[in-house]
């Protein structure tokens, strides 16, 4: 009953939230309704006993990804009149695109025929040494490893395309050789000239 209770709560501090994110008129207000977001999102986790996937959630995105985020925003210097200009233009687009993937989630739900839970079973009782992390680890390395792979073969890409993308060489500027530093000689580095003596008038 608590956690039946705790769950209610924490979804409707989630919808709130999440409601905030999109409706907040300043960013930095937005962006820390994302990090509620993801917090009860992970308590909600910890509720389904699913305690690997709560604290990651809290340290990628919470501790890492939203923090950059909040650096960046407060750094900016954004002009809000012309971006709400830009998003009002395209209000109808969201609001279609919004209206599509509702109509494909309660489409799928109702194909299937509900969520697929029964819960007149009940939860089935694991022994004293279970670990849900092992057993993801377990299920993702066996039955879905073609996947994981081709995941991070996307991951990689994307991060070499990035650096790509990025890369520029502008004339003038002076970059750093590594294997050059290494592989230089003494004979390189310092140069001695003879000179004769001179004699002060």
């Amino acid at each position: 009953m608590l956690i039946e209770a705790l769950f209610y709560v924490f979804g409707a501090i989630l919808v709130a939230a999440s409601l905030a994110v999109i409706t907040a008129r300043n960013p930095v207000y937005s962006a820390l309704a994302l990090v509620m977001c993801f917090v009860t999102s992970a308590a909600i986790w910890l509720l389904l006993e699913a305690e690997f996937l709560a604290v990651v959630l809290v340290l990628v995105y919470v501790g890492a990804v939203m923090v950059l985020f909040l650096f960046v925003v407060m750094m900016l210097d954004i002009n809000l009149a012309e971006l709400r200009q830009g998003f009002t233009r395209f209000a109808w687009l969201g609001w279609l695109t919004a209206l599509a993937v509702i109509v494909e989630i309660v489409g799928v739900v109702w194909a299937r025929g509900g969520l697929g839970i029964d819960a007149s079973r009940g939860a089935t009782p694991e022994p004293a040494g279970y670990s849900n992390t092992l057993e993801l680890g377990r299920v993702l390395y066996t039955r879905y490893a073609y996947p994981l792979e081709l995941a991070a073969m996307l991951l990689l890409v994307a991060i070499v395309a990035a650096i790509a993308l990025t890369m520029r060489h502008r004339a003038g500027l002076k970059y750093q050789d590594v294997s050059r530093q290494v592989a230089v000689r003494r004979e390189e580095r310092l140069r001695i000239v003879k000179m004769d003596a001179e004699k002060r008038p």
